[in-house]
């Protein structure tokens, strides 16, 4: 089972963030918290001071979560002062699952956000197309970076989990809105993709012509690659991981990638989630 100590996490991230106040690049985290579900080996509250912990010591300047509940985010939120969030339940209000975006508030600003969802009505809250069981949406906000005055947007995705049609039409939506939205300014795309990077024809859909780019192909550096695979679904260590990387975070515009790393915590033997957060360092 693959287990990395909390204090060893923490010298990766942490240690390397020393100099923070004058640094200029941004740590990035994407992470499919796993929704409240009412089984031993999920239970929340077992799971939040795991998650707390795991998010401490990966310490991001912005991140996107999926899956999560209102009564999670809030959570987090309590758990998490230093951070501020945008989001939306994905049937409207707070109902249902968010994909809502973290931002350390000292660090950026929000200038302006959103959300439209996965269908052939993106406008129209909570709609539903493609055969797909349950609703999808994107979150995106505008940040500036109050350290350097740069601006940049988020967009924090899930696709579908059964359907293959509605994950190629939901990466082309979020590709032909990121084309028309945010011509001239940099972009981080981020999610839980349920497609598996480089193989399936969404992923494709958002990285051909070199329209997006993956950070996991442009990093300076990968430490600590999992020895079991690159598979970021850990499905609570049941069974072989493989190299399923189906969380993403891809750029598009001026970004330099530092690092990327697949965080594999545990403590006791308890995932925080059924997904591994996936980490990037970069840099304007």
């Amino acid at each position: 089972m693959l287990r990395v100590a909390y204090f060893v996490l923490a010298a990766v991230f942490v240690v390397c963030g020393v100099s923070r106040a004058s640094d200029e690049s941004l740590t990035v985290a994407t992470y499919n918290i796993r929704r409240i579900v009412d089984e031993p080996r999920e239970y929340w509250t077992d799971r939040r001071p795991l998650m707390v912990q795991c998010i401490r010591a990966i310490a991001p300047d912005v991140m996107g979560t999926q899956e999560a509940l209102y009564p999670q985010i809030k959570d987090l939120e309590s758990d998490l002062p230093e951070f501020r969030w945008v989001g939306l339940g994905r049937d409207g209000g707070s109902d249902d699952e968010f994909c809502a975006v973290f931002y350390r508030v000292d660090r950026l600003e929000p200038l302006a956000f959103g959300h439209f969802w996965l269908s052939d009505y993106p406008e129209v809250m909570g709609s539903i197309t493609w055969g797909t069981q349950f609703r999808r949406m994107c979150t995106w906000v505008r940040l500036r970076d109050r350290r350097t005055g740069r601006e940049f947007s988020v967009w924090n995705t899930h696709f579908d989990h059964q359907v293959q049609e509605a994950r190629e039409k939901s990466a082309e939506l979020i590709r032909d809105r990121a084309g028309r939205w945010e011509k001239d300014r940099p972009v981080i795309v981020l999610g839980d993709f349920n497609s598996r990077a480089g193989v399936n024809p969404a992923y494709e859909a958002l990285t051909r012509d070199g329209f997006f780019t993956d950070t996991w192909d442009t990093a300076k550096a990968k430490p600590h690659l999992p020895e079991s695979g690159t598979a970021t679904f850990n499905g609570w260590g049941e069974f072989p991981l493989g190299d399923a990387r189906i969380d993403w975070i891809l750029t598009r515009g001026p970004w330099t990638v530092e690092r990327v790393e697949i965080v594999t915590f545990a403590k006791d033997g308890r995932y925080p989630s059924d997904h591994f957060p996936v980490v990037a360092r970069l840099r304007l």
